[in-house]
Order: C-alpha cells, then structure tokens, then sequence
C-alpha cells in the first residue's frame, strides 16, 4: 500500500506453503514469519534475531551449506537474501524476478541454488529451475540466468526432495513420481492409481530422499508411507509399505545418517521409523496438533516440528521433548473477536478448543491459556462440541464474561460464565455460571465501562436471538457459610417490537446504553432503563454499533449490511450524515475521537478513518489485503508514538491490529518509524558485528554509563574528552599489536582528563548569569566608578608586575551589595 502506510504481518499462519523452520548446528532455529525471518535460541526459546528485508511473504529458508553460520531466504518478492543470522546482517540480495515459492541449497552447488517458480504463461503451473549466483561486487545483483530443472513440480516445498549428495532431485505431484539425474541428465516417471483395491487413497502428499543411499520416502494421503529403489530403471523399480498413520501423511524426513525416518501428520505423534520396517517404530504423542513440517538439525542431535496450531516443537534425537515456541494459536474458527486485556494490553481470541489464549503482541508470545469449557476435545469429524463465542472484559480487567454453546438439532446448550481475577494466584476463578441466559444465540456482550473501584457499578449487558436483552449486575451474599460472597443476577429485561437485539454497546459515561433490534437503533437509560429515543435508517438490518468518545461523545454510529454508514446526533436525535460504505467492522479507539472502519468491496479491504463530527475521512487505505478482515482492534501504547503526518495522527496514541479471514494478525506502519527502526538496527549490526571478549563487554558498559551520566560537570567533562582527546582515541582504537607502551601514553591520557583554567563550571556560569542580571538593576553612575576602579586596579597590577589575588565571584557580589546601601543619614550628624 501507498501513501507512507504499510502493513505488516506480526502472527498467525501466513506461510501458504512456504517451508517453515531450520535447525543450524549451532542451536539456532530458522523460521519464516510473515515478510520476515525469526531466528529463535533453541536453548533459551528466545527470539535472538529479527531479519527484516524482504517486501513479501518469505515462502523458504536454507543454510547455505558452504558456511553454516548464514543462511538464504527466498520471498514472493522476487528476491534470494544471504543473512548473517547470528549477527542479523543483510550480505547481499539477488533478484531473481519470479515470484519464488521455495528454496533448497546443495553442498554440491556452489554458486546456485534451486527454487520453484510459476511458470510465465500458465496458471497453476510450477517448475523447478537452477539459479547461478553471481559473485559480482555489490550488495544488490540481479540473478536471472537460471536453468529449467524438472516441469510440473508442486508449489509445495514437501513435494520436492534432493538425492544423495545432489546426485538427483525427486518430485511429486498429484498420482507421479519423477525423479531427475543431473550426471546422466535422465528423467524417469512413475504413476500409481488413484486408488488401489482396498479403497486408499494413492495421492501422493510429501517426499524424501535417504542421504547416504539410494531411496527416496514418499507419503499418500492414506497414511501410507513407500520407500522406493532401484529407481534407475522405469520398469524394473520396487518399494515397500509402511502404514500407521489413520490419516493422510503430512511430512516426511530422514534423519542425518539416514537410519531412522520421521513421519508426522493430523495424529498430533511424530512416529520414527527405524531401518526401513514396519515393526520397528517409536512414538512422541500428544504434541497438541497435527504435524506440518519435520526439521532435523545439521548435527542430527535435534528434530524440529511446526504444527497447524502455529506451535513449533523442539525435540531430542532419543525423541524426547526439549523445548516448544508457541506464538499467535491457529484456533479451529474464531468466534470471540479481538479483545484487549485491559491488565496486561494483551490480545485476547480464542485459542486451542475451549480456550481463550492471551497473546502478547510485543515478544509474539502467548503469555497463557484459559481453560473455559473445561471438557475434552475430542479429533472426529462432524461431532458437535461445546464451542467458546463471546467474550468481555470490563474497564479495569478485573471481571471476565464469557458465553459458550454447543448446538444439536434442536437443542441448543448455553453457558454463561463470569470470571473474577484473583490477586494471589494471578489468574482468573470461575464466579459464577449461568445456564441458559437466552433462549437463543447471543448475539452481544458488553460491560459498563466504568470506575470498578465500587462493584455496585458494574454492569453487564447480553443481546440475543430471543429478542431480548437482559442487564447483570453483582449481588453480595449474605450467608455466611457462602463459599463466596459475590455472585451475578439478571436485574433487568428489555425488548423492542419482538425484534431480533443484534447489538449492544455503552456510551464513554456509562450513562446510555445502545441496543440495535434489526433495523432500529434504541438508546436506553442505563440508571432507570427507560427508552430514551430510537434510529433507524432503512434499508438493512444494524451490523454494527458504536458510541463517539470525548469530543465526540454526543455521536451514535450505526453500520448495516445494505452498505450504509449513519452518524446520529443523541441531542437533536436526527442523522447527522451518512455515507454508502459497506462496513464489515466498526471499531473506535479508546483514548481519541477516532473511528475505524473496514470496508469489503470486490474481494477488496479498504480502511477508513474519521472522526464523528468529521463526515469527511482524515485517513483512506485502500487493497490492504487478498483477505476478508474479519475482526480489528484498538491496542493503547505504552508511550504516544512520533506521527510526522496530520493523516496519521490517529496511530500516535493506540495500534490498530486486525486479523483476516487466514489468521494473519496484521498491523499498520508508517514510513518515518520503519526508517527509524532501519537507521537503529545498522547501528546495531555494526556494533554487534564486534566479536564478544570480556573488553568488549566491558568498554560496552563503560559507554552506556556515559550515555546516561546525570551531573552536568561529568556532561561537560566527557564532552571535553571526546572533542579534545586524542589520547583516548589512540587507546580506544589503535589496534594492540601496535600501541606504543604504557609508560608514554600514561602522561598523555592523565594530562588530557584535566580540565582547563579556562573552561568555566556550570556553578560558575550560572553565578555569573545572575550576577549580570543583577548589574543590569544598577544605574549606569556606579557601573561607571566601577569601571574606573576595575581599570586602576589593572594599572597597579601592570606596574606592580605581578598577579594578585582577585576577588571571588560571591566576594564581588557582596560587595556591590555593600555598595548600594544608602548612608546619607550621617550627614545629619
């Protein structure tokens, strides 16, 4: 997108394909994330290293076999990158041209490397091609002499595997196996049915070769695993069948001396064959979702598995767990929308089934995992289970509702829950459950947003199918052999004509409360719960609800799904202005005027931004993304960010994250943060370019305390130092092995930390400051008897020949203070 905003993947599942983690031998994990690349401790679990560059989605990443402490990423970009991960510096970029949707690089290539590009021309058609890698001086190069490899190859990087020692390249697609020699040039091809007589499903879904002999692994979507030899030969080939998994085989990986084969798939189990048998087989359940991608480590010590639900698991070669990386949960389907967490300003949807996972969008780390079903998941299809829809949070974070359903024709079973965070514990306890709140689906939820400081305030609203809404305050039980002594209530219920409530929603006091019946818009009392006024502005039903805030706060804002966006005035109740926009998500920053809404038009997402009193946008982003957005929300930051154009003045004080219909997260950026954050991170990959001694850490600590001296003397004294010191520069940067000795720089670098006669101190300044301000109060007949007698006095000093000893600044100011006294009283005696 144009117009200095851009937007930017921060979690979820974008890799469409892509191949999503490596293993480096030096405890390093590789994995794609969006536009970028993330290299992970597999130790420590921490993010070590943020590779920033590309401007597409990474589809691939490759140690470069030649040196193992850097790696190749390719991109929908056109482009190969060469990073130095360890240190997180861009070496070189070779544009290629062609969208790229994977990479593979061999030992036995020196200077190319293998990537999958579409073929120009045809739709859904893919080839694998050899791209050389010049050696040209530059950090931009263009590569485009590439040669074409094999023709119909699968976008999927699973699907293509390179032999022993890069002596041949295998590939499936669809019911074909063919497999290419480079030496001999000699493609052969070989075919299964589509089922065979027992009604599996031949259809190949991966493929892998051994890396010390000749056999290449496949896997079906039956859950059948072949090995293949002999292959040289199109007619006289054979393999054997190996079969566990109940579903279709998702990834296949040998490990690194070929003895063992890993295979994994929807089971959540990696299984590990060992010599090629059926019988001889270990298992590692439970990992938590079905297996995407198996890694396995340079070394071989460690295995790497990426799992659906965006998990990455590391594991040890005795198949035993390490470590796990869990960011941004893929959930089955989200229903909750994006919420905030008012403690902790975490992101909060639903997550594994039956929980509510908060995400942390600063370290791209799920802090926890709320159990509110609190039942077992069972993996079958078509069974209906107790599913979590709604979600709320009030003001402080302090109470939690939440609304789950499970739906079996013609039952219906609801739950409401209400949540209260215990102190002690830090997390939240159930409070009270509420079966069957409505007699249909809820629609809305929302809290009173209020000071909590008194529980009497607190409100809840909830919005159904039934046609109803119902008002939930706190009771105090006065039983003492409670086991607590809060609990929830209904206090209140209220309708309109029958109308279907579809939306619910409270002014910035609290004092109105917004209901939306299909059509109409009615606002509520929220003390008295009388009907104060209704909207409507036909045709189309209320999609979405929203009250002004500050400025603005005498604005109702009402979207429907006939494309209209209405702004109402709640003090003459008539329409203010309406626009022909069909808004999808309606959503209003918390601590400004501003408006979001995300418009779907021509499978095409468009932002606008305004302000209520504003019919006219301050911001419009259009094509923000291929995906349906389907939730957004307003994040406050920590400190009010830099916005260098009016037209952005409403990301100063709050992020708006949204989520599409894929599970991306995404976020805005401005250009003038990016190039800020570019001009930080080469300072730091220059500095941290530095190899790590104890000196270094040492004159590292040295500097930062420097950087933040408080006392203006030591200010004025390094400042000195920097501008006037060439002594210390010698010592800081003239390499060892040619430093004169210590005897002669010590004199040197003693005499340049003495601070000169003439440089005034600050307390200095500041007495001669006040002190001329002080002259300035004088009439110019003593200024001028002082003149003379400053003048007499260095005349004397002159003929005398010799210095003096002058007059302090404070002995100067007392005695002009002595000076100014009035005696002319003695001339009455």
């Amino acid at each position: 997108t144009g117009g200095g905003l851009r937007v930017v993947f921060l979690g979820g599942c974008p890799r469409r394909g892509g191949h999503g983690c490596r293993l480096s031998r030096r405890r390093f994990l590789l994995c794609t994330a969006g536009d970028f690349v993330k290299v992970y401790s597999a130790a420590t679990e921490e993010l070590v290293r943020l590779l920033r560059g590309h401007g597409g989605l990474v589809t691939g990443v490759g140690l470069n076999p030649h040196n193992r402490l850097q790696l190749y990423s390719c991109s929908l970009d056109g482009s190969i990158k060469l990073w130095d991960f360890t240190d997180g510096i861009l070496i070189k970029t070779f544009t290629v041209g062609y969208k790229l949707l994977a990479l593979y690089a061999l030992d036995s290539c020196e200077d190319s490397v293998f990537v999958i590009i579409p073929k120009r021309g045809e739709r859904d058609t893919f080839q694998l091609v050899s791209v050389k890698l010049t050696k040209t001086a530059g950090q931009d190069v263009e590569a485009k002499e590439f040669s074409v490899v094999l023709e119909g190859v699968d976008a999927s990087p699973k699907c293509t595997a390179f032999g022993r020692e890069g002596e041949y390249v295998a590939s499936v697609k669809n019911f074909h196996l063919q497999v290419y020699f480079f030496k001999r040039k000699q493609l052969n091809r070989f075919s299964l049915r589509a089922t065979n007589a027992k009604g599996g499903n031949n259809l190949f879904t991966c493929v892998a070769c051994h890396p010390k002999e000749d056999c290449i692994a496949t896997g079906h979507a039956d859950g059948k695993i072949r090995l293949w030899r002999n292959f040289y030969h199109n007619k006289e080939y054979v393999f054997s069948t190996m079969h566990w998994h109940h579903d279709r085989v998702m990834d296949l990986s040998f490990s690194i001396e070929g003895t063992s084969l890993l295979s994994g798939g929807v089971e959540a189990v990696l299984v590990q064959w060992h010599s090629g048998s059926d019988c001889k087989k270990d298992f590692l359940p439970r990992l938590g979702s079905a297996i995407e991608y198996i890694s396995v480590s340079s070394d071989g010590t460690l295995y790497c598995t990426l799992h659906t639900d965006n998990r990455i698991t590391i594991i040890n070669s005795n198949l035993r767990f390490s470590k796990s990386i869990q960011g941004l949960i893929r959930a089955r389907d989200v229903k909750t929308g994006l919420v905030v967490d008012p403690r902790t300003k975490a992101l909060v949807l639903n997550g594994e089934a039956g929980h509510l996972q908060f995400y942390c969008l600063q370290s791209d780390k799920q802090l926890y995992s709320l159990d509110i079903v609190q039942q077992e998941y069972i993996q079958q299809a078509g069974l209906n289970q107790t599913d979590l829809v709604k979600v709320a949070f009030s003001a402080q974070g302090k109470w939690l509702a939440t609304v789950e359903e499970r739906e079996e024709e013609p039952d219906l079973e609801l739950h409401l829950k209400l949540w209260f965070f215990d102190e002690e514990t830090q997390s939240f306890k159930l409070n009270t459950q509420i079966s069957m709140p409505h007699d249909d689906h809820i629609t809305a939820m929302c809290f009173r947003d209020m000071d909590e400081l008194e529980d009497d305030s607190l409100i809840l609203v909830t919005a159904g199918k039934d046609c109803l809404f119902k008002v939930w305050v706190i009771l105090e039980d006065t039983d003492p052999e409670a086991q607590q002594s809060l609990s929830w209530s209904c206090d209140f219920v209220g309708s309109y004509h029958n109308y279907q409530a579809t939306n619910c929603c409270f002014s910035e006091d609290g004092s109105l409360l917004a209901v939306s019946f299909e059509e109409t818009v009615t606002v509520w009392d929220s003390s008295t719960w009388d009907l104060k006024c209704t909207f409507c502005h036909p045709p189309g039903k209320i999609r979405d609800i929203c009250f002004g805030r500050l400025t603005c706060s005498k604005y109702l804002i009402g979207a429907t799904d006939h494309g209209f966006l209405c702004c109402w005035n709640l003090l003459s109740c008539a329409l203010e202005w309406s626009a022909h926009l069909n808004v999808v998500i309606l959503q209003p920053d918390p601590l400004s005027e501003h408006i979001a809404a995300v418009s779907w038009l021509s499978k095409e997402s468009s932002l606008f931004v305004f302000k209520p009193n504003e019919p006219r946008p301050i911001c419009i982003q259009r094509n923000l993304c291929q995906e349906k957005i389907q939730f957004a929300a307003f994040v406050p930051r920590d400190v009010p960010e830099t916005v260098g154009s009016e037209k952005y003045v409403w990301l100063r004080r709050s992020q708006l994250y949204f989520l599409t219909d894929a599970q991306e997260l995404m976020t805005f950026s401005t250009k003038s943060s990016e190039e800020r954050l570019t001009v930080s991170s080469k300072q730091l990959a220059v500095e941290e370019s530095l190899p790590v001694t104890p000196f270094s850490l040492l004159l590292g600590k040295h500097r930062h305390q420097q950087s933040q001296g408080d006392i203006d003397l030591t200010k004025v004294v390094r400042n000195h130092h920097e501008q006037d010191s060439p002594a210390v520069k010698e010592l800081l940067h003239t390499p060892a092995h040619v430093l004169p000795s210590a005897s002669f720089l010590c004199p040197i670098f003693i005499n340049s930390l003495l601070i000169s006669k003439e440089k005034k101190s600050a307390e200095e300044v500041a007495d001669e400051v006040e002190m001329e301000s002080e002259e300035a109060e004088e009439d110019s007949d003593e200024e001028e008897d002082v003149t003379e007698m400053e003048q007499e006095n260095t005349k004397s000093m002159d003929l005398l020949g010799e210095i003096t000893c002058k007059l302090s600044k404070a002995e100067e100011k007392e005695l002009r203070k002595v000076r100014k006294t009035d005696y002319s009283w003695i001339s009455a005696f």
